[in-house]
């Protein structure tokens, strides 16, 4: 589909004399020693997705600041000028979710990458640990979550531009092509799903996860201290509480033994999980937004509006999927397990 600039190159080995292979490292762990590489190659294709989807918002978003179409919907003067298409609401929905997908997705990613440079840097074996436990937790979904909404980001970003997002002479359709790769390179989003369930929150009997929680509850404190960011950190303090309960829910069911019935819906738990840490960058962001608009940065100070407006789009467009996805978790309901090949 895309990347039609890129040129591949594959190797073939043991066309001429043979070929000899070396074994490094110990029998058995070769899984284990592909992670030191494979987690930082995982961030780089979160990246990569947030890179695409960010570009087309930006080229959404000035195409609809200069695209004049359509009226207001109250109004019914013929002779009235058109509008830019900015000022409808559907056109703002769009460009709030892109907003929301892709600094989001740029938060997600950063964040990672100081867990790598933190636990490379720091003289502090224990905070290096606890580093490289949270980065093992986060991995999955920062590969996932970017590379399947800074995809939706594009999706939409074509969706502004109306029908001339599907031709080639506006690089949207371009980008979108591009970033679809993103939700399969480097283990598809489903294997990410069950790396995240089947191992990482599983693995020293959950410490990567409780860590990810303690951290996400010291923003809600933070954030529950202030009148405005308040009314996220309640909606996130719930959403954490039904994410713990989900998650109880599927380790008794990994070590009761029914790992098929437990992981059939790892996909969803990942979606459920990139949505909740998000939320808690957007809430932190927010945070900092607050702080910005307080210190009297008048200058800054749409920029820090944007930011506010962005949080509050995630907290009531996508933060309430994580409840849709916690009830089909917890009913461990196995309509896709016990599906036949012959029903398809």
């Amino acid at each position: 589909m895309g990347w039609r600039g890129t040129t591949s190159t594959m190797l073939n080995f043991g066309e001429k004399d043979g070929a000899k292979a070396y074994l490094i490292g110990e029998p058995g762990k070769g899984l284990k020693y592909m992670f030191h590489m494979m987690n930082e190659a995982r961030i780089g294709v979160g990246m990569g997705a947030v890179v695409l989807g960010y570009a087309g918002y930006l080229q959404a978003l000035e195409y609809a600041k200069g695209r004049r179409q359509g009226r207001p919907v109250d109004s019914k003067d013929p002779a009235q000028k058109p509008v830019p298409l900015i000022e409808h609401a559907d056109i703002k929905r769009m460009l709030l979710a892109q907003k929301a997908y892709v600094e989001g997705g740029l938060s997600l990613c950063m964040f990672a990458a100081s867990l790598v440079d933190e636990k490379r840097t720091t003289s502090d074996e224990a905070a290096a640990s606890e580093a490289d436990l949270l980065l093992d937790v986060m991995t999955p979904m920062v590969k996932a979550w970017p590379s399947q909404y800074c995809l939706e980001a594009n999706n939409l970003a074509i969706q502004v531009h109306g029908g001339y997002g599907y031709t080639r002479e506006y690089q949207v359709e371009q980008l979108y092509r591009d970033n679809r790769l993103n939700p399969i390179h480097e283990g598809t989003n489903g294997i990410q799903g069950l790396d995240l369930l089947g191992r990482k929150v599983m693995m020293q009997n959950g410490a990567g996860f409780d860590l990810l929680v303690a951290r996400i509850k010291a923003s809600i404190e933070e954030g529950q201290a202030n009148s405005t960011v308040q009314p996220y950190a309640a909606q996130l303090a719930a959403a954490l509480a039904k994410a713990i309960d989900t998650t109880q829910v599927l380790r008794q069911t990994l070590h009761g033994g029914q790992a098929a019935k437990a992981l059939a819906n790892a996909t969803i738990y990942l979606d459920l999980m990139g949505q909740l840490v998000v939320a808690w960058l957007w809430l932190q962001q927010a945070l900092a937004a607050e702080r910005g608009l307080r210190s009297g940065e008048t200058q800054d100070e749409a920029f820090y509006r944007g930011k506010l407006a962005a949080c509050q789009y995630f907290f009531h467009y996508e933060l309430p999927k994580v409840y849709q996805h916690a009830d089909l978790l917890t009913s461990l309901d196995t309509t896709c397990l016990e599906a036949e090949e012959a029903w398809f």
